[in-house]
């Protein structure tokens, strides 16, 4: 098997083995991200630092391991953070996050970030910035949004994992689109210091888009470690274990209708149908459920978290430059998003509804182990369909990609979404599933089910754009 085909668990045991050195493993990474720049995924590099880095890595889990970063909600010293907007087009960190301490410790080597739509404000990767990222299974399709630069570099084998973060579906959106692993862990659960998110934003959470369960479940072993003053997070757990650990006969619902009664593309839905099936045919007892909830309250509630933080994190970005917002800023729905009003009474409400919303989708769980939907409603768009300088455009298809997804941020539950087959262009399909609040361990068990009873394949098969 080749260094692109293998996951970060298999490629860290070949270096442990002595059968390539952590150098010759980041130098290979480097030169397929050089090969392969047509995909736009990498939009900041450090390579000399992280060859450098390769000779003296920490012999921690995956010594030696490279990996990327998305630009952002992560930050790591030196190197620019971005946001894909043009606002923060100077910005550089000057710390590493808590998280990137952890992977560093884990002996990953960051080789750079990787692209993402302005603000994180978008379910394709599009930003006027960089321009957009290709999808490596067809370079005229988008690879989903906000991680699509780090799904893309995965999917293609650059890396074998890398850094994502999740706010409206967009660690499970572009894994979907881009035939990979991934988990929106439980809201606490992994730190965002020094960028606070659990209390004053809580709908977002970061960890990784992978090619195997098995890779997932390790790097959230590394990245589920409290920092002090952080908020109670579950504590410690051993997620490759819950990953090796048959699950026992579970009761999983499964809809593809969402709480509001919006549908889904019948191909997607097929594929759904399908994974019930084969859940079925695991020993789960599958029954069609669905949560329900106040659909109102969590589509006001949504609006209003999410146009409080971009409006909080443009006004901050303002203060430091010492100036009025300009024209040419933001993009123009990005712009739409912040010109609306939120109160403090409206932002009020809204952190009620975290909890009220939260306690409406554990009644499901109480009579139900997991939720098994589609990730994301439609198939996998081509680029230029969500173009945020149309946003009658925006309006109109955004809503479809993150349907499924957007309410577990809200809610705080985890869900993870899997590859399940292939549209008749040949595009990936993801099916996701969703636990009650620290549940991961167990959507990692029937996530692994999944994988050896249907296995996908790790990388592009046929790497178009070489």
């Amino acid at each position: 098997m080749s260094i692109e085909e293998l996951d970060a668990t298999g490629l860290a045991a070949e270096i442990r083995a002595g059968r390539l050195s952590a150098r010759e493993a980041v130098a290979d990474a480097i030169a397929r991200i050089e090969d392969a720049r047509e995909l736009n995924a990498v939009v900041h590099e450090r390579f000399e630092q992280a060859l450098a880095e390769a000779d003296d890595v920490p012999a921690g889990p995956l010594a030696g391991v490279p990996t990327l970063v998305k630009d952002l909600g992560i930050q790591v010293a030196g190197l620019p953070l971005t946001n894909g907007s043009r606002l923060f087009a100077e910005q550089v960190s000057d710390v590493d996050s808590h998280l990137v301490t952890l992977l560093r410790r884990a002996g990953l080597v960051i080789l750079g970030s990787t692209n993402t739509p302005e603000l994180g404000r978008n379910g394709s990767t599009e930003p006027l910035l960089y321009g957009p990222t290709r999808n490596p299974w067809n370079t005229e399709y988008s690879t989903g949004g906000s991680s699509g630069g780090s799904a893309a570099a995965v999917a293609a084998g650059l890396v074998p994992v890398a850094h994502a973060t999740d706010g409206g579906g967009s660690i499970r959106i572009p894994a979907s689109m881009c035939g990979l692993v991934g988990l929106k862990p439980s809201r606490g659960r992994v730190s965002s210091w020094p960028s606070p998110s659990t209390h004053s934003s809580p709908l977002n959470i970061g960890h990784v888009v992978t090619r195997s369960v098995r890779d997932s479940a390790l790097l959230l072993n590394i990245a589920a470690q409290r920092r002090p003053g952080d908020g109670l997070n579950g504590g410690p757990e051993d997620f490759v274990a819950a990953a090796t650990k048959r699950p026992g006969k579970l009761r999983i619902g499964w809809s593809t209708t969402m709480v509001d009664g919006s549908g889904t593309d019948p191909e997607v839905a097929t594929a759904v149908a399908a994974a019930a099936q084969l859940l079925t045919e695991l020993g789960h007892e599958v029954v069609e459920a669905r949560p329900e909830i106040d659909v109102a309250k969590w589509q006001r509630a949504f609006v209003a978290m999410m146009r409080a933080d971009l409006q909080g994190n443009v006004r901050r970005r303002l203060a430091e430059l010492g100036r009025e917002l300009r024209d040419d800023d933001l993009e123009p729905a990005t712009h739409v998003m912040y010109r609306g009003t939120v109160s403090a009474e409206d932002y009020n409400e809204a952190l009620r509804s975290v909890a009220e919303l939260g306690w409406q989708v554990g009644d499901y769980f109480a009579s139900h182990d997991l939720w098994l939907s589609p990730t994301i409603g439609a198939r996998v768009p081509k680029l230029g369909v969500l173009d945020t300088r149309d946003t009658e455009a925006m309006m109109t298809h955004a809503p479809a990609i993150s349907r499924f997804t957007s309410l577990f941020n809200m809610t705080g539950q985890p869900g993870i979404s899997v590859p399940f087959g292939f549209d008749d262009n040949g595009l990936p399909m993801g099916i996701q599933l969703v636990a009650d609040t620290g549940g991961e361990g167990r959507l990692l068990s029937v996530a692994a089910q999944i994988e050896q009873a249907k296995p996908w394949p790790l990388t592009v098969t046929d790497q178009i754009f070489r």
